[in-house]
């Protein structure tokens, strides 16, 4: 019997575009694959989709607030059918970059310094020594961040009118070095992807745009350094309760690193900076890459997203 399968894509977060491209390549890769699917673009009544649509299993291919911070996870657990990715306390601990922080460094892996304050303190104020980052606490793909390299300038006025960043934001030390990232599915880790941006650094544009950074992958770094990103990103998955795919960035600063390095000198050189619960299904998006790498294709990764799907989560 073909299972009929809805996939929850766009969504109201400012990550909303990302999601429709994400979700759609899903519809697409299922319907290849012969399932009855059923996009939703998801909104305040989901519910009342849902029940039109009535799916057998449900693809959450939502980004950012509201999709992937707990609030549509419990949606779905009320509504009682398997859906796929992270449920309710995972999505909600990962999205709350503060707290995903205190679980992180409990289980033993290193993080940034950071701060959590409101925002207009951050605007008026430097709350830390440059270069530092701010962020939304509780948004991702790279949208309302401001790098400042220099605390002898006014911090960047304008976070004060985008309303995206939240009242409170993080506050967070820059760290130099290579950008790395590491999907793991059914908590296993896959693979060590190096991101080269084209643009300062890694922002959305470097993410989403075209041509915007390039993926090497396995990353070229020194076996010691693959094996402590694995683990690590193995380690939150389980530490947050994430279930399916997520994602884990990091920072790996190289510099000065000698050729035998050992683990313990690698430790103080990597940095993870988050957990992603439901990482990009874009043509860009780095997970399926990382799925492909060790042989699985998109059709094949999407299918087993569906197969993984269960309730509650």
């Amino acid at each position: 019997m073909t299972q009929r399968i809805a996939v929850l894509l766009g969504g109201l977060s400012p990550e909303r575009a990302v999601s429709l491209v994400s979700g759609q390549a899903i519809v697409t890769a299922l319907r290849e694959d012969g399932f009855d699917v059923v996009p939703i673009d998801a909104g305040m009544n989901l519910w009342e989709q849902l029940s039109f649509a009535k799916p057998d299993v449900i693809v959450n291919a939502l980004h950012g607030e509201w999709g992937e911070d707990g609030r549509v996870q419990g949606v779905l657990d009320l509504y009682g059918k398997p859906y796929s990715h992270s449920g309710v306390m995972a999505s909600a601990l990962a999205m709350d970059k503060h707290r995903s922080k205190a679980v992180l460094a409990a289980a033993g892996i290193t993080t940034a310094q950071h701060k959590l304050v409101p925002r207009e303190e951050a605007a008026a104020r430097h709350v830390m020594a440059a270069p530092y980052v701010i962020k939304p606490n509780a948004q991702g793909s790279s949208v309302g961040i401001y790098l400042v390299r220099d605390d002898t300038v006014p911090p960047p006025q304008d976070m004060l009118s985008n309303d995206d960043m939240g009242d409170w934001v993080m506050v967070e030390q820059y760290i130099g070095g290579r950008e790395l990232t590491v999907a793991v599915m059914d908590g296993k880790a896959l693979c060590v992807t190096e991101i080269v941006p084209k643009t300062d650094w890694y922002d959305y544009e470097a993410k989403y745009g075209d041509g915007g950074s390039t993926h090497q992958l396995p990353a070229d770094i020194p076996e010691v350094a693959t094996a402590l990103a694995l683990e690590w990103a193995a380690l939150a998955h389980d530490a947050l309760g994430c279930r399916g795919v997520s994602r884990a960035d990091f920072r790996f600063d190289d510099r000065n690193l000698k050729k035998n390095a050992s683990k313990a000198s690698i430790v103080n050189k990597m940095v993870m900076l988050e957990v992603n619960t439901q990482p990009g299904m874009t043509p860009t998006s780095l997970a399926p890459e990382q799925a492909a790498h060790i042989g699985l294709s998109f059709r094949q990764l999407c299918r087993w997203m569906v197969e993984d799907a269960s309730w509650p989560r």
